[in-house]
């Protein structure tokens, strides 16, 4: 990395959206591959508000991880991952459960969700509009050709909206991007990560602490309860749903587009949220999807942490996808019948 923020040699670097070096012969490429001295990693995601039957596309999930699992989550066989841990919960109705140790763990790139989350605290914006103007700085272009990690391309003097930045950030999980927000609101990143633990701490996740933006330090650590806290605070806010909901995203000025890599975006109601994988954290996925119970469209939130830690970044992703498309499938399958039930 060219400029003056350091990454320590040994860690793996974080990020998402690992591309084949073929898609990028420009110099300003992004996502680059695999070195044999550094493991990259995936993870991205998003999600809006949608549904069918009386949508409930305003507010945020009524729900608290902390709270006490539904009489009716009593009846669900829900398939839990065998490792790492995960947390679970529905609109209106309440959590169906935690599993796993709830001790702090690597998250990697879902780090990026507190990172949006205080950015749009400070810069409000409507759900559909561009938001501030944000100048693109020297470092963020620089990074920009990083081998070590997952960037997107932006050009130094150019002018970008706070909402593309945010998506270059959310969808391909673009780290410097991360960085460049972080200054641009806090003057340095230092003092932006203390925002990021005076909102954690605000939102009484107990067990997080945040030493960086963007989930390349695996000193940031945190735990399922506390993402889902997080969750359903970031999704009160219209822009943010927008934004982590975006299928795709092209980085102007280069003609490079993204595509989102949650693999079970749009499929089996889901709609969002971020994954992020690498080598110390595991396969992260924080998951939002909606299902009808009694007539009435909820969302259910899942966060599934530390998935296969200690294997590659493409190993990790893979086992926290198949993780939470069962604890998806399963949800949707059986909450309806479980409902009627209770």
């Amino acid at each position: 990395m060219p400029d003056t923020r350091a990454v320590p040699a040994p860690a793996p670097a974080t990020g998402s959206g690992l591309r084949s070096r073929s898609l990028f012969r420009l110099r300003r490429s992004v996502l680059v591959p695999l070195t044999a001295a550094v493991v990259l990693v995936a993870g991205t995601g998003g999600w809006y508000a949608a549904g069918g039957g009386r949508s409930t596309v305003g507010p945020a999930p009524a729900v608290d991880p902390g709270e006490q699992v539904a009489p009716l989550a009593r009846s669900l066989h829900l398939p839990w991952p065998r490792e790492g841990q995960a947390s679970v919960a529905v609109e209106g109705i309440g959590s169906l459960g935690t599993r796993g140790e709830q001790k702090p763990v690597p998250i990697a790139s879902v780090t990026k969700v507190m990172t949006a989350y205080v950015i749009l605290k400070g810069h409000p914006m409507g759900a559909d509009a561009p938001g501030a103007t944000v100048v693109a700085d020297r470092q963020a272009a620089d990074e920009s050709y990083s081998s070590v990690e997952t960037t997107a391309p932006v050009l130094a003097g150019r002018e970008y909206t706070q909402r593309r930045l945010l998506e270059l950030m959310m969808v391909p999980s673009g780290n410097n991007v991360a960085r460049l927000l972080a200054r641009w609101d806090a003057g340095e990143e230092k003092a932006f990560v203390a925002k990021m633990n005076r909102a954690a701490a605000g939102l009484g996740m107990r067990a997080t602490t945040y030493t960086g933006v963007s989930g390349m330090e695996t000193s940031t650590r945190s735990t399922a309860e506390d993402q889902l806290r997080l969750a359903r605070a970031a999704m009160k806010d219209p822009a943010f749903r927008r934004i982590v909901a975006t299928a795709s995203v092209t980085a102007p000025g280069t003609g490079v587009t993204f595509r989102n890599t949650n693999k079970l975006l749009g499929r089996d109601g889901v709609i969002g949220l971020k994954t992020g994988s690498s080598t110390p954290a595991g396969g992260n996925l924080v998951w939002a999807t909606t299902q009808e119970v009694a007539g009435v469209s909820r969302l259910v939130l899942g966060v599934v942490l530390h998935q296969r830690a200690g294997t590659t970044p493409t190993e990790g992703s893979a086992a926290a996808h198949e993780a939470g498309h069962a604890l998806i499938t399963a949800v949707r399958a059986d909450l309806p019948a479980a409902a009627n039930r209770a």
